[in-house]
């Protein structure tokens, strides 16, 4: 769409009497403020191809931005319940792990009167257990009396609600209790990773002391990342699950990554928009969680009215085309534009015309304006 500047025929009628002659010219050749008039002269020397506009099915690219992101399974958190001192890790942000690969470890003495704890009463469990089997056949033969029974059968009980809970405090910094003994007893707790992925963000330093709630890794699973896209209400009409969307960034514009509309938001939020989720066709391992990306989708097909693009001028705030009317006449429409699609453009109204009847200037418009600006210059 070419962009002109226009000088209007107006101040023709503001002129003063002296122009009156010079006023007469400009009347043969621009019959109006809309109209131009070309003679047999300036027809051969003015380059004009007519074209006739036509019905086509266009569809609307709509452009929107968004970011990398991955859902909540898909990102850990790694915390030291217990709290305690980072003894050794080798993680690095980008760097990629293996699930049950130990990542860090941790120190600290509580860790040893945990376990100390845990063996005791395990072995403390297994005598209780045996008394109050005992206790129970005796006093199921009369030959102990009821409260000693009863004193056997609480003790056993107490003791296994702490054993249970120190199993579970052990199973909590990720030991296994089955395999504690007195010989495996250590200072030392392992972290494991709990899923296979990829390190977003190390918070930590080796000999740093955290606290049960500091957050000591974060760690991406990339196998379900998604592009997160912001549409705004205008461009919900064209939107639909399965719909094909082409992202790019802003660095690399010219790589492409193929994308495809999973989960389309219901919740329109206080500047007029949702979210959309899209999956990557194929996974590129430098995009990161929060990458800024730009997008392109293809919009709900519809039926339209277009023509070339090079017909249309522009003067900064309204169109126009010309329109043919007679051998060497030519009107100043102006029209309401629509979408481009390659090298044609849809126009959504004409000043009541209809373009499919019409004989529209398409090389040689430019020319046109020209000349009308010209003589209106004279």
């Amino acid at each position: 769409m070419k962009k002109i500047y226009i000088v209007t025929a107006l101040f023709f009628a503001m002129a003063c009497n002296s122009k009156n002659e010079k006023t007469e010219e400009v009347r043969q050749d621009v019959i109006s403020a809309e109209h131009v008039h070309l003679d047999s002269n300036q027809l051969a020397h003015t380059p004009i191809v007519l074209v006739q506009a036509k019905e086509k099915n266009i569809s609307p690219i709509v452009k929107v931005n968004g970011l990398i992101d991955v859902p909540p399974q898909n990102m850990v958190s790694v915390s030291m319940p217990l709290g305690g001192y980072l003894k050794s890790t080798k993680l690095l942000p980008g760097m990629h792990f293996n699930k049950g690969e130990v990542i860090a470890i941790m120190q600290d003495p509580k860790y040893i009167e945990l376990q100390q704890d845990f063996l005791i009463a395990r072995s403390k469990l297994d005598l209780l257990k045996k008394e109050f089997e005992r206790q129970k056949d005796l006093n199921a033969s009369k030959a102990s009396s009821d409260k000693v029974f009863q004193q056997a059968k609480e003790a056993y009980e107490s003791e296994s609600i702490t054993y249970r809970s120190l199993t579970e405090k052990i199973l909590l910094i990720g030991l296994n209790p089955d395999k504690l003994t007195e010989q495996t007893l250590s200072r030392n707790i392992p972290i494991y990773a709990p899923i296979a992925g990829f390190v977003s963000k190390v918070n930590v330093n080796i000999g740093k002391y955290v606290n049960p709630t500091d957050v000591l890794f974060e760690l991406v699973n990339p196998e379900d990342i998604h592009l997160s896209l912001t549409i705004f209400e205008k461009d919900m009409e064209n939107l639909y699950l399965g719909q094909k969307v082409i992202a790019y960034t802003n660095n690399h514009p010219e790589k492409k990554y193929p994308c495809e509309i999973l989960l389309i938001g219901k919740d329109v939020g206080s500047d007029r928009s949702i979210n959309v989720h899209c999956h990557f066709e194929k996974y590129d391992k430098t995009l990161v969680p929060g990458t800024y990306m730009n997008a392109e989708l293809v919009g709900v097909g519809r039926n339209a009215i277009v023509i070339p693009d090079e017909s249309v001028l522009h003067d900064g705030k309204n169109n126009y085309i010309f329109i043919a009317k007679t051998t060497g006449e030519y009107e100043l429409v102006q029209v309401e534009t629509g979408i481009v699609e390659g090298d044609e453009i849809e126009i959504i109204s004409a000043s009541g015309k209809d373009l499919t009847k019409e004989k529209i200037v398409s090389k040689g418009s430019y020319s046109l304006w020209m000349k009308m600006n010209n003589v209106a210059e004279e």
